[in-house]
């Protein structure tokens, strides 16, 4: 091998390892620029959220002054005062009058408990009201009146006052 066949081998050599070198610098400035964009799309994104979310805000107050201006001028109502809460329920039974002469009787929607035992109820058909498990001897689609009231099979009470477990000492 001859000199200038060794040196232009180490030439080849060097011009390979500048663009190696060359190419791994240009990487990491892409990869760089790449990530800068990433960040710039982040930010847009997020500017983007808070522009919407102080366009609501706008939006919904200009909708409340809306209202307090309707509820001023048009209906005359006033956001409430301090003095006008209670402090306790006995404040909030001073308020309250005793029923009028030929007013009408409270709403009374308890029940006290009643001595019968109690059972599960059975399955009724919505349309019959017959117990679910009766056979029928009538002809098909002919329909039994019941001889219970609707109000009176709606309003059947289930109670349950079966014994889950016994306990002895």
């Amino acid at each position: 091998m001859t000199v200038g066949s060794r040196m232009r081998q180490i030439g080849w050599a060097v011009v390979l390892s500048i663009c190696l070198a060359g190419f791994v610098v240009l990487t990491f400035r892409v990869n760089a620029v790449k990530s800068e964009v990433r960040l710039a799309e982040r930010q847009i994104i997020a500017l983007e959220r808070e522009n919407l979310l102080l366009e609501t805000e706008f939006e919904t107050r200009a909708n409340q002054q809306q209202l307090a201006n309707w509820n001023r001028v048009e209906f005359g109502y006033q956001a409430p005062r301090a003095d006008q809460f209670l402090d306790n329920e006995r404040e909030l039974a001073a308020l309250g009058l005793p029923r009028a002469i030929g007013g009408p009787e409270p709403i009374r929607v308890a029940r006290a408990p009643t001595a019968e035992p109690a059972s599960f109820p059975q399955m009724v058909s919505p349309v019959t009201g017959q117990p679910a498990g009766a056979d029928d001897d009538r002809p098909e689609g002919e329909a039994v009146a019941s001889t219970r009231s609707l109000a009176d099979r709606l309003s059947g009470r289930v109670a349950f006052e079966t014994a889950f477990a016994e306990f002895s000492e």
